[in-house]
Protein backbone atom coordinates (compact mmCIF):
# COMPACT_ATOMS: atom_id res chain seq x y z
CA UNK A 1 0.00 0.00 0.00
CA UNK A 2 1.01 3.61 -0.55
CA UNK A 3 0.39 6.80 1.38
CA UNK A 4 -1.46 9.60 -0.44
CA UNK A 5 0.51 12.81 -0.95
CA UNK A 6 -0.82 16.10 0.37
CA UNK A 7 -2.34 18.35 1.30
CA UNK A 8 -2.43 20.25 -1.98
CA UNK A 9 -4.68 22.97 -3.38
CA UNK A 10 -6.07 23.84 -6.82
CA UNK A 11 -5.43 27.57 -7.11
CA UNK A 12 -7.85 28.36 -9.98
CA UNK A 13 -10.68 29.52 -7.71
CA UNK A 14 -8.37 31.87 -5.81
CA UNK A 15 -6.77 33.82 -8.67
CA UNK A 16 -7.54 37.53 -8.78
CA UNK A 17 -6.22 41.04 -9.32
CA UNK A 18 -5.12 41.63 -5.74
CA UNK A 19 -2.15 40.26 -3.81
CA UNK A 20 -1.37 37.55 -2.95
CA UNK A 21 -3.61 36.01 -5.62
CA UNK A 22 -2.22 37.83 -8.66
CA UNK A 23 1.19 36.12 -8.96
CA UNK A 24 2.33 32.53 -8.76
CA UNK A 25 5.09 33.24 -6.24
CA UNK A 26 2.83 35.10 -3.83
CA UNK A 27 0.10 32.49 -4.16
CA UNK A 28 2.73 29.85 -3.42
CA UNK A 29 3.83 31.66 -0.26
CA UNK A 30 0.19 32.00 0.85
CA UNK A 31 -0.51 28.29 0.25
CA UNK A 32 2.66 27.18 2.01
CA UNK A 33 1.82 29.27 5.05
CA UNK A 34 -1.51 27.44 5.27
CA UNK A 35 0.29 24.09 5.35
CA UNK A 36 -0.07 22.95 1.75
CA UNK A 37 2.68 20.88 0.15
CA UNK A 38 1.56 21.11 -3.45
CA UNK A 39 -0.41 23.30 -5.83
CA UNK A 40 -2.41 22.31 -8.88
CA UNK A 41 -1.89 24.97 -11.53
CA UNK A 42 -4.37 26.22 -14.14
CA UNK A 43 -2.82 26.97 -17.53
CA UNK A 44 -5.33 29.41 -19.01
CA UNK A 45 -3.59 32.57 -17.73
CA UNK A 46 -0.06 33.11 -19.06
CA UNK A 47 0.50 35.75 -16.38
CA UNK A 48 0.35 32.96 -13.78
CA UNK A 49 1.79 30.11 -15.84
CA UNK A 50 2.92 30.37 -19.46
CA UNK A 51 1.86 27.04 -20.97
CA UNK A 52 3.53 27.50 -24.35
CA UNK A 53 6.82 28.51 -22.78
CA UNK A 54 6.65 25.60 -20.35
CA UNK A 55 6.12 23.17 -23.23
CA UNK A 56 9.14 24.55 -25.11
CA UNK A 57 11.61 25.58 -22.41
CA UNK A 58 13.20 23.33 -19.80
CA UNK A 59 14.82 26.42 -18.28
CA UNK A 60 11.40 28.00 -17.67
CA UNK A 61 10.10 24.80 -16.04
CA UNK A 62 13.18 24.53 -13.84
CA UNK A 63 12.73 28.15 -12.80
CA UNK A 64 9.10 27.52 -11.84
CA UNK A 65 9.98 24.39 -9.90
CA UNK A 66 12.83 26.12 -8.10
CA UNK A 67 10.67 29.08 -7.14
CA UNK A 68 8.02 26.80 -5.63
CA UNK A 69 10.59 24.63 -3.89
CA UNK A 70 11.76 27.72 -2.01
CA UNK A 71 8.38 27.62 -0.25
CA UNK A 72 8.46 23.85 0.24
CA UNK A 73 5.95 23.33 -2.58
CA UNK A 74 5.75 21.39 -5.81
CA UNK A 75 3.33 21.36 -8.71
CA UNK A 76 1.00 18.40 -8.40
CA UNK A 77 -0.55 18.63 -11.89
CA UNK A 78 -1.38 21.13 -14.61
CA UNK A 79 -5.02 21.88 -15.44
CA UNK A 80 -6.53 22.48 -18.88
CA UNK A 81 -10.16 22.43 -17.78
CA UNK A 82 -11.11 25.48 -19.85
CA UNK A 83 -9.18 24.45 -22.94
CA UNK A 84 -10.38 20.85 -22.80
CA UNK A 85 -13.95 22.08 -22.67
CA UNK A 86 -13.38 23.66 -26.09
CA UNK A 87 -12.23 20.45 -27.75
CA UNK A 88 -15.92 19.58 -28.14
CA UNK A 89 -18.59 22.28 -27.94
CA UNK A 90 -22.20 21.80 -28.94
CA UNK A 91 -23.44 24.83 -30.95
CA UNK A 92 -25.95 25.62 -28.20
CA UNK A 93 -23.00 26.62 -26.01
CA UNK A 94 -20.87 28.47 -28.57
CA UNK A 95 -21.46 31.90 -27.11
CA UNK A 96 -21.18 30.84 -23.48
CA UNK A 97 -17.86 29.04 -23.97
CA UNK A 98 -16.28 31.51 -26.38
CA UNK A 99 -14.85 33.47 -23.47
CA UNK A 100 -12.67 30.49 -22.53
CA UNK A 101 -10.67 30.85 -25.76
CA UNK A 102 -7.89 33.16 -26.85
CA UNK A 103 -9.32 36.42 -28.28
CA UNK A 104 -8.05 35.73 -31.78
CA UNK A 105 -10.15 32.54 -32.19
CA UNK A 106 -13.40 33.69 -30.60
CA UNK A 107 -16.40 33.60 -32.89
CA UNK A 108 -14.73 30.93 -35.04
CA UNK A 109 -15.64 27.44 -33.72
CA UNK A 110 -13.21 25.58 -36.00
CA UNK A 111 -10.28 27.82 -35.10
CA UNK A 112 -11.26 27.69 -31.44
CA UNK A 113 -11.27 23.90 -31.44
CA UNK A 114 -7.87 23.73 -33.15
CA UNK A 115 -6.47 26.16 -30.58
CA UNK A 116 -7.90 24.09 -27.73
CA UNK A 117 -6.46 20.84 -29.07
CA UNK A 118 -3.03 22.47 -29.32
CA UNK A 119 -3.33 23.80 -25.77
CA UNK A 120 -4.13 20.39 -24.31
CA UNK A 121 -1.22 18.85 -26.21
CA UNK A 122 1.09 21.58 -24.90
CA UNK A 123 0.06 20.60 -21.37
CA UNK A 124 1.33 17.07 -21.97
CA UNK A 125 4.72 18.39 -23.07
CA UNK A 126 4.90 20.90 -20.22
CA UNK A 127 3.98 18.18 -17.72
CA UNK A 128 6.78 16.02 -19.05
CA UNK A 129 9.31 18.85 -18.63
CA UNK A 130 8.08 19.42 -15.08
CA UNK A 131 8.49 15.75 -14.20
CA UNK A 132 4.78 15.22 -13.50
CA UNK A 133 2.73 12.06 -13.93
CA UNK A 134 -0.71 13.39 -14.87
CA UNK A 135 -2.69 16.39 -16.08
CA UNK A 136 -6.39 17.19 -15.65
CA UNK A 137 -8.89 18.39 -18.23
CA UNK A 138 -12.55 18.38 -19.27
CA UNK A 139 -13.79 16.22 -22.14
CA UNK A 140 -16.13 18.80 -23.62
CA UNK A 141 -19.60 17.75 -24.70
CA UNK A 142 -21.53 17.10 -27.91
CA UNK A 143 -24.39 15.06 -26.44
CA UNK A 144 -25.04 17.00 -23.22
CA UNK A 145 -28.10 18.94 -24.49
CA UNK A 146 -29.74 15.55 -24.98
CA UNK A 147 -28.88 14.01 -21.60
CA UNK A 148 -32.57 13.71 -20.65
CA UNK A 149 -34.42 11.41 -23.02
CA UNK A 150 -37.17 13.83 -24.02
CA UNK A 151 -37.82 14.51 -26.78
CA UNK A 152 -36.94 10.96 -27.66
CA UNK A 153 -33.38 10.80 -28.92
CA UNK A 154 -32.97 9.58 -32.51
CA UNK A 155 -31.39 6.16 -32.68
CA UNK A 156 -27.60 6.46 -32.99
CA UNK A 157 -27.33 10.06 -31.76
CA UNK A 158 -25.39 9.26 -28.59
CA UNK A 159 -23.24 6.71 -30.39
CA UNK A 160 -22.25 9.23 -33.07
CA UNK A 161 -21.58 11.94 -30.49
CA UNK A 162 -19.18 9.68 -28.61
CA UNK A 163 -17.59 8.46 -31.84
CA UNK A 164 -16.83 12.07 -32.73
CA UNK A 165 -15.57 12.75 -29.23
CA UNK A 166 -13.22 9.80 -29.63
CA UNK A 167 -12.00 11.05 -33.01
CA UNK A 168 -11.12 14.39 -31.45
CA UNK A 169 -9.42 13.03 -28.34
CA UNK A 170 -7.54 9.98 -29.65
CA UNK A 171 -4.73 12.02 -31.29
CA UNK A 172 -4.42 14.08 -28.11
CA UNK A 173 -4.16 10.95 -25.97
CA UNK A 174 -1.44 9.67 -28.29
CA UNK A 175 0.60 12.79 -27.49
CA UNK A 176 0.11 12.09 -23.78
CA UNK A 177 1.34 8.55 -24.37
CA UNK A 178 4.43 9.87 -26.13
CA UNK A 179 5.11 12.17 -23.17
CA UNK A 180 4.38 9.52 -20.52
CA UNK A 181 1.57 11.56 -18.97
CA UNK A 182 -1.89 10.41 -17.88
CA UNK A 183 -4.73 12.56 -19.22
CA UNK A 184 -7.29 12.66 -16.41
CA UNK A 185 -10.83 13.72 -17.19
CA UNK A 186 -12.73 15.34 -14.39
CA UNK A 187 -16.02 13.43 -14.42
CA UNK A 188 -18.40 16.35 -14.30
CA UNK A 189 -21.97 17.32 -15.26
CA UNK A 190 -21.94 19.46 -18.40
CA UNK A 191 -19.31 17.13 -19.90
CA UNK A 192 -20.10 14.07 -21.97
CA UNK A 193 -17.96 12.22 -19.40
CA UNK A 194 -20.12 12.77 -16.32
CA UNK A 195 -20.46 9.32 -14.71
CA UNK A 196 -19.16 5.77 -14.96
CA UNK A 197 -21.33 4.72 -17.90
CA UNK A 198 -20.23 7.68 -20.03
CA UNK A 199 -16.57 7.13 -19.14
CA UNK A 200 -16.92 3.53 -20.31
CA UNK A 201 -18.47 4.73 -23.58
CA UNK A 202 -15.50 7.01 -24.06
CA UNK A 203 -13.00 4.24 -23.35
CA UNK A 204 -14.70 2.15 -26.03
CA UNK A 205 -14.29 4.84 -28.71
CA UNK A 206 -10.62 5.48 -27.88
CA UNK A 207 -9.76 1.80 -27.87
CA UNK A 208 -9.26 1.57 -24.12
CA UNK A 209 -6.38 4.05 -24.38
CA UNK A 210 -4.20 3.64 -21.31
CA UNK A 211 -3.70 7.39 -20.96
CA UNK A 212 -7.46 8.04 -20.70
CA UNK A 213 -7.93 8.24 -16.95
CA UNK A 214 -10.02 9.85 -14.22
CA UNK A 215 -9.87 12.73 -11.80
CA UNK A 216 -12.10 11.56 -8.95
CA UNK A 217 -14.23 14.29 -7.36
CA UNK A 218 -16.99 12.94 -5.10
CA UNK A 219 -18.88 16.24 -4.92
CA UNK A 220 -20.20 15.80 -8.46
CA UNK A 221 -21.47 12.35 -7.59
CA UNK A 222 -23.35 13.57 -4.51
CA UNK A 223 -25.25 15.99 -6.74
CA UNK A 224 -26.07 13.12 -9.14
CA UNK A 225 -26.87 10.70 -6.30
CA UNK A 226 -24.25 8.25 -7.55
CA UNK A 227 -22.49 5.85 -5.17
CA UNK A 228 -19.01 7.39 -5.07
CA UNK A 229 -17.49 4.65 -2.88
CA UNK A 230 -18.63 1.95 -5.28
CA UNK A 231 -17.26 4.11 -8.09
CA UNK A 232 -13.78 3.77 -6.58
CA UNK A 233 -14.20 -0.01 -6.39
CA UNK A 234 -15.12 -0.13 -10.08
CA UNK A 235 -12.70 2.40 -11.57
CA UNK A 236 -9.76 2.55 -9.16
CA UNK A 237 -7.31 1.38 -11.81
CA UNK A 238 -8.15 4.49 -13.86
CA UNK A 239 -8.26 6.99 -10.97
CA UNK A 240 -5.00 8.91 -11.19
CA UNK A 241 -6.05 12.22 -9.62
CA UNK A 242 -8.22 13.26 -6.68
CA UNK A 243 -10.08 16.51 -5.93
CA UNK A 244 -11.10 16.70 -2.30
CA UNK A 245 -14.36 18.62 -2.51
CA UNK A 246 -17.44 18.42 -0.34
CA UNK A 247 -21.13 18.71 -1.26
CA UNK A 248 -24.60 18.18 0.12
CA UNK A 249 -27.92 17.05 -1.32
CA UNK A 250 -31.12 17.95 0.52
CA UNK A 251 -34.12 17.34 -1.75
CA UNK A 252 -37.47 18.80 -0.87
CA UNK A 253 -41.01 19.08 -2.22
CA UNK A 254 -40.04 21.83 -4.64
CA UNK A 255 -36.87 20.54 -6.33
CA UNK A 256 -34.37 17.72 -6.44
CA UNK A 257 -31.43 16.61 -8.59
CA UNK A 258 -32.18 19.04 -11.43
CA UNK A 259 -32.20 22.08 -9.15
CA UNK A 260 -35.17 23.96 -10.55
CA UNK A 261 -32.97 26.57 -12.28
CA UNK A 262 -32.22 27.98 -8.85
CA UNK A 263 -28.95 29.57 -7.78
CA UNK A 264 -26.37 27.63 -5.82
CA UNK A 265 -27.62 28.97 -2.51
CA UNK A 266 -31.19 27.71 -3.00
CA UNK A 267 -30.78 24.45 -4.89
CA UNK A 268 -30.95 21.11 -3.02
CA UNK A 269 -27.56 20.00 -4.30
CA UNK A 270 -24.72 22.42 -3.63
CA UNK A 271 -20.98 22.41 -3.07
CA UNK A 272 -19.65 23.02 0.43
CA UNK A 273 -16.32 23.62 2.11
CA UNK A 274 -14.58 20.54 3.44
CA UNK A 275 -16.33 19.10 6.46
CA UNK A 276 -19.50 21.14 5.95
CA UNK A 277 -21.12 18.73 3.48
CA UNK A 278 -22.16 15.09 3.40
CA UNK A 279 -19.25 13.34 1.66
CA UNK A 280 -17.84 10.34 3.54
CA UNK A 281 -14.17 11.27 3.29
CA UNK A 282 -13.06 8.65 5.81
CA UNK A 283 -14.53 6.05 3.49
CA UNK A 284 -12.92 7.64 0.44
CA UNK A 285 -9.44 7.95 1.92
CA UNK A 286 -9.68 4.35 3.14
CA UNK A 287 -10.63 3.15 -0.35
CA UNK A 288 -7.81 5.15 -1.94
CA UNK A 289 -5.28 3.65 0.48
CA UNK A 290 -6.68 0.17 -0.10
CA UNK A 291 -6.21 0.51 -3.86
CA UNK A 292 -2.69 1.96 -3.66
CA UNK A 293 -3.52 5.44 -4.93
CA UNK A 294 -0.17 7.22 -4.79
CA UNK A 295 -1.15 10.63 -6.19
CA UNK A 296 -2.09 13.87 -4.49
CA UNK A 297 -5.12 14.81 -2.42
CA UNK A 298 -5.96 18.26 -3.85
CA UNK A 299 -8.46 20.67 -2.34
CA UNK A 300 -10.81 22.21 -4.86
CA UNK A 301 -12.65 24.88 -2.95
CA UNK A 302 -16.19 25.74 -3.99
CA UNK A 303 -18.88 26.69 -1.48
CA UNK A 304 -22.16 28.55 -1.62
CA UNK A 305 -21.69 29.95 1.89
CA UNK A 306 -18.16 30.11 3.28
CA UNK A 307 -15.42 32.62 2.43
CA UNK A 308 -12.76 31.02 0.19
CA UNK A 309 -9.83 31.93 2.41
CA UNK A 310 -11.51 30.26 5.38
CA UNK A 311 -12.21 27.22 3.23
CA UNK A 312 -8.57 27.07 2.15
CA UNK A 313 -7.27 27.43 5.71
CA UNK A 314 -9.57 24.73 7.06
CA UNK A 315 -9.01 22.50 4.02
CA UNK A 316 -5.30 22.03 4.63
CA UNK A 317 -5.91 20.66 8.10
CA UNK A 318 -8.88 18.57 6.95
CA UNK A 319 -6.89 16.81 4.23
CA UNK A 320 -3.85 16.29 6.43
CA UNK A 321 -5.98 14.69 9.13
CA UNK A 322 -7.66 12.35 6.62
CA UNK A 323 -4.52 11.06 4.88
CA UNK A 324 -3.85 7.53 6.08
CA UNK A 325 -0.20 6.70 6.70
CA UNK A 326 -0.41 3.12 5.55
CA UNK A 327 0.92 0.31 7.66
CA UNK A 328 4.06 -1.58 6.72
CA UNK A 329 3.01 -4.78 8.44
CA UNK A 330 -0.14 -6.71 9.18
CA UNK A 331 -1.68 -6.01 12.59
CA UNK A 332 -1.62 -9.73 13.49
CA UNK A 333 1.99 -10.43 12.46
CA UNK A 334 2.88 -10.83 16.14
CA UNK A 335 0.82 -14.02 16.26
CA UNK A 336 2.36 -15.62 13.18
CA UNK A 337 3.49 -19.22 13.66
CA UNK A 338 6.21 -19.22 11.01
CA UNK A 339 5.21 -22.76 10.02
CA UNK A 340 7.37 -24.75 7.63
CA UNK A 341 6.04 -26.37 4.47
CA UNK A 342 6.18 -29.76 6.19
CA UNK A 343 4.08 -28.55 9.13
CA UNK A 344 1.59 -26.96 6.74
CA UNK A 345 1.14 -30.32 5.03
CA UNK A 346 0.55 -31.97 8.40
CA UNK A 347 -2.09 -29.40 9.24
CA UNK A 348 -3.96 -30.51 6.12
CA UNK A 349 -3.66 -34.17 7.07
CA UNK A 350 -1.03 -35.43 4.61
Amino acid sequence: MKTIKGPAIFIAQFLGDKAPFNRLDTIAEWAANLGYKGIQVPTSDAHIFDLKQAAESQAYCDEIKGGLAAYGLEITELSTHLQGQLVAVHPAYDTLFDGFAAPEVRGNPAARQAWAVDQVKLAAKASQRLGLKASVTFSGALAWPYFYAWPQRPHGLVEEAFAELGRRWKPILDVYEDCGIDCCYEIHPGEDLHDGATFERFLDVVGGHRRANILFDPSHFVLQQLDYLSYIDIYHERIKMFHVKDAEFNPNGRSGVYGGYQGWLERPGRFRSLGDGQVDFKGIFSKMAQYNYDGWAVLEWECALKHPEDGAREGATFIRDHIIRVTEKAFDDFAGSGASKESLRKLMGY
